[in-house]
């Protein structure tokens, strides 16, 4: 199994002195961050969609096999809720982040908390999703979690976007735990605050039992850098 290890983010000058440089620049930090890790998740794709000299820009500074994980714009997600006449701004988004190239892993569409089951609408969103890219689905609402919505996301081998967090009433705080398998990779996004070496050591051997093809991990970002402490120790573990 191939992993990538990362956090959510990356350019926090909360981090200087604990995994950045002391005198680092903003414009270098990108540069430095994917010398210790495999993947990060970008943020402000979901505020805007950067221009296509923004994806040419990230794709330079990073080596051949590091994975950017886009966050799909709010248009999508939060203000049309998957509706499927937002097929012109997927495609769209879709084109201009080819930029990236091969370095382009996963897009990430996470639902609000309010947004209930609809499955004839995610059922027609996933058959506008060009097939050149590869999807991850955070859903947020208790009711999301049911066979159905697995098959949908089977038939286009996108992930279920498995959560852990501190929030008890999250639904995918507990039901992150069981590895729901929508697909022949997995994306998983860490997000307590405090992790032990324990805690890590069995997240990872939940991860290698179920055999994906790869795995994509994500760590809260936190001010003081707890993010980066813990996604090495993950990737230390093998």
């Amino acid at each position: 199994m191939k992993l990538y290890v990362g956090t959510s983010g990356y350019s926090y000058n909360e981090w200087k002195g604990n995994f950045y440089p002391e005198d680092i620049k903003s414009k270098d930090m990108l540069g430095y961050y994917a010398k210790h890790f495999s993947t990060v998740e970008i943020n402000n794709t979901f505020y805007r969609i950067p221009k296509k000299e923004v994806f040419e820009s990230w794709e330079e500074q990073v080596p051949a096999k590091f994975r950017f994980i886009l966050k799909a714009p709010q248009l999508i997600t939060h203000i049309k809720r998957l509706k499927a006449d937002t097929k012109d701004t997927v495609e769209y988004f879709a084109k201009v982040s080819s930029e990236l190239g091969e370095k382009r892993g996963v897009v990430l569409f996470q639902l609000p908390p309010n947004f209930k089951l609809n499955l004839e609408r995610l059922e027609e969103f996933i058959n506008i999703v060009p097939k050149e890219i590869k999807a991850a689905f955070e859903f947020r609402h208790e009711e999301w979690f049911v066979d159905d919505v697995y098959n949908l996301l089977r038939k286009r081998n996108f992930a279920l976007c498995l959560s852990d967090t501190d929030e008890p009433v999250s639904p995918s705080a507990s039901r992150g735990k069981q590895l729901i398998n929508t697909a022949d990779w997995s994306y998983l996004r860490l997000r307590r605050t405090n992790y032990t070496k324990k805690n890590l050591t069995d997240w990872h051997k939940k991860i290698a039992e179920m055999k994906w093809n790869e795995a994509y991990i994500f760590f809260k970002h936190e001010d003081e850098g707890k993010g980066p402490e813990f996604a090495k120790k993950f990737w230390e573990l093998g």
